[in-house]
């Protein structure tokens, strides 16, 4: 017993060590409880802890009160330095919104309202709450909207604010607020909130207001979401229907953002960086960033009380297989402008094509383009900015194969105050994106800033113009054969909006776009003097036109004009010479499908003799030129050069010199084939093709009556005996 008794006591270096961990633990736990009494104090003392104590309780009179003028220039002080917290906002908003100290302070309080990171949601309701007690001043309470309206994508939740949808409504009667809460409304509504009374009540505003823009983009939504419930008819093209207001938020929280390097701001402060109209154009453009992908809700995946379903947020999602399982519980973000910046977005918008995503994403979209872009009164673009949003625009267009309506409405504005220079290859990209333009309409939009351009600017920009205007082509094309109904009834124009046009209209647009492309083709080349570079660019044009009917299914086949077709006969290069014989060859085969199809009484469609007339006329001039060695010797022949002329150019045999043999841009394959075999003239022909000359070949095949190719003898050249 006695062993065991001094096993179980401790030595004297253990009882030591012991007693140095007490003291250490308690020395360790006296000072927690001194750093928490030293911070309590500190909190207790601190200037701005007490100031917003006071205004919690606050409730005298601010006539003659030194007391509160003092606290409330230490919030202004710290909101206009660092923000405010959330608990700051919520205290701040409760005492402006409940006129404890009547309305003198009221808009001195919102204006200094700066959330250093967010809004609670539940100070935001009390404060819409408090609207309806009907003490404050009308000027108040725009005030407060705009600020609500300002701050909305810094608000921590949007359920609460849905839930009270129809509160919010009852407002819209008013006429000093109606477009105010037109706007939130348009960023609260939901499918569920789309109801036959609301819409009546919106038609009757109209009908005392007018045709107010907020009232039609808030019907435009309503329409998206419900329209059976909205028969109006609502432009295609309206102005932008709500402003943004130049206030103090929007660069206060700017300064912040830049100082604190708030994240949640930041992607805010972004989407607030646009001034009024009314304002001072004369501003630095570095706000073209696309925003960052940011919830509604900062939270994780939840149960939406007001509608009773599951809710994700879009910045949950990391992969396509994530947002094919939650596809339709997909809360979309904050800001709409960070879609163009997530591929998992795109491909939301992609799959569920979102009408109302796409509404916002065009709203936000068409006020960033106008602003930044438009409305600059001469000042130098940040171009590295510009040049990086317009990629990504140009990127999100690309993945999602069509164009957005805001920057199509751009576009055409754009145009009439472009240099030709700035951003050309995004701007021309663009352009190529635009839908199917109404032949009446076309002329003006786009073909009359474009020809300007077109015969004032360098060689490279015309044939970046005409590779742009044969990319929109090949998209209208690519477009009928892929939407265009078989009965030809009418087709829509674009697969999110309700535009229409027949098939006659359609066929109207493209024929202008063809043959505005041949005038400038025409001219272009003369200025340039048949430059190879822009020659190559329009002959790719036309290789798109002369398919237009087997290829893209579109009844319709327009011939090239002379100033296109006799500059490539007679190039010096032999691609040119090469293109033109396959795009005569792709002409003829289309034209006849065309006719052979013409007993088929439902697939037929009327060619003009015209057309029929160009296309022989063109290649017989083709085959006396290539073949017979009649250049010159064609009565029908659109060059008409006198005998006198011929005569002092002392080129003997004048009409062969274009020869396949003579051909200025076939003759190093004549010289080369001469020096191989100059006895063997017969196989010239079969040593052009198997230079890799398809096109010529496939045009002499379908166009030149030929035995076999060892009985082929080229066309004014001697036999192997005479040589």
């Amino acid at each position: 017993m006695a062993t065991n008794a001094n096993l179980s006591e401790p030595s004297d270096s253990e009882q030591s060590s012991l007693n140095d961990g007490n003291l250490s633990s308690q020395s360790s736990n006296r000072s927690l409880r001194v750093a928490e009494k030293e911070r309590r104090k500190n909190e207790a003392e601190d200037p701005f802890v007490l100031a917003l104590k006071y205004f919690a309780d606050a409730g005298t009179p601010v006539c003659g009160n030194d007391e509160v003028e003092r606290n409330l220039v230490l919030v202004e002080k710290v909101a206009y330095h660092k923000g405010l917290p959330p608990e700051a906002v919520s205290v701040m908003l409760e005492f402006a919104m409940s006129l404890r100290m009547g309305t003198t302070l009221c808009p001195r309080v919102l204006k200094c309202m700066i959330p250093a990171t967010m809004v609670p949601q539940k100070a935001v309701v009390r404060a819409v709450v408090w609207l309806s007690v009907g003490k404050i001043p009308i000027s108040t309470q725009v005030l407060f909207l705009k600020w609500v309206l300002t701050m909305f994508d810094l608000i921590d939740g949007k359920e609460q604010l849905r839930a009270i949808y129809g509160f919010i409504f009852s407002f819209i009667t008013d006429e000093n607020l109606c477009p105010f809460i037109c706007h939130l409304l348009y960023l609260l509504t939901r499918k569920e909130n789309v109801r036959v009374y609301r819409v009546r009540k919106l038609l009757e505003l109209q009908s005392k207001l007018g045709r107010q823009p907020f009232l039609l983009h808030l019907l435009s939504l309503y329409k998206v979401f419900c329209p059976e419930l909205v028969t109006l008819s609502i432009p295609s093209r309206m102005r932008s229907g709500f402003r943004n207001h130049s206030l103090p938020w929007k660069s206060t929280l700017i300064r912040m953002v830049k100082r604190n390097d708030s994240q949640v701001a930041s992607s805010i402060s972004l989407a607030l960086s646009v001034k009024d109209k009314a304002g001072s154009r004369k501003r630095k453009h570095n706000h073209l960033q696309i925003p960052a992908l940011h919830s509604v809700v900062n939270k994780p995946a939840q149960a939406d009380p007001s509608s009773i379903r599951k809710v994700v947020p879009l910045l949950q999602l990391n992969s396509f297989a994530q947002l094919l399982e939650n596809m339709h519980h997909v809360e979309l973000p904050a800001q709409m402008g960070s879609l163009l910046g997530s591929s998992v977005a795109l491909q939301y918008l992609d799959c569920v094509q979102d009408e109302s995503a796409l509404l916002r994403l065009n709203f936000w979209l068409g006020y960033a383009l106008h602003e930044e872009f438009l409305f600059c009164d001469g000042v130098t673009h940040n171009s590295e900015e510009s040049l990086q949003f317009l990629n990504k625009l140009l990127s999100t267009q690309h993945f999602l194969q069509e164009g957005f309506s805001s920057s199509e409405v751009f576009l055409y504005k754009f145009l009439n105050i472009w240099d030709g220079s700035f951003l050309r290859p995004q701007i021309l990209g663009l352009l190529s994106n635009i839908p199917v333009v109404p032949s009446s309409q076309i002329g003006q939009l786009l073909f009359q800033p474009l020809m300007q351009l077109f015969f004032t600017s360098s060689i490279f920009f015309k044939c970046g113009l005409i590779d742009c205007l044969n990319n929109m082509l090949l998209r209208w094309l690519t477009w009928h054969s892929v939407y265009a109904l078989e009965d030809d009834l009418d087709i829509s124009l674009n697969s999110h909006t309700s535009v229409n046009m027949t098939l006659s209209g359609f066929k109207d647009s493209v024929i202008e776009l063809i043959h505005f492309v041949g005038r400038l083709a025409s001219v272009g080349l003369q200025l340039e003097g048949c430059h190879t570079l822009l020659l190559s660019f329009v002959l790719d044009f036309y290789e798109t036109v002369c398919d237009t009917f087997l290829k893209y299914g579109l009844p319709l086949v327009v011939m090239p004009p002379a100033g296109v077709f006799y500059p490539a006969l007679l190039a010096t290069d032999p691609v040119s010479v090469d293109r033109l014989a396959y795009i005569m060859y792709r002409y003829k085969v289309n034209l006849t499908s065309a006719k052979s199809q013409g007993t088929v009484a439902e697939q037929a469609f009327h060619i003009s003799r015209q057309t029929f007339r160009e296309f022989n006329h063109y290649i017989i001039i083709m085959v006396n030129c290539l073949w017979n060695s009649r250049m010159f010797q064609t009565s029908n022949l659109d060059m008409k050069l006198g005998e006198e002329l011929l005569l002092r150019s002392k080129v003997p045999q004048c009409g062969a010199r274009f020869s396949f043999i003579h051909h200025p841009a076939f003759m190093s394959y004549a010289i080369d084939f001469h020096q191989r075999d100059p006895k063997s003239w017969n196989w010239y022909l079969e040593y052009l093709f198997t230079q890799g000359w398809d096109g010529l070949q496939q045009f002499v095949q379908s166009n030149v009556s030929w035995k076999t190719a060892a009985e082929v003898r080229c066309p004014d050249v001697p036999s192997s005996q005479e040589s």
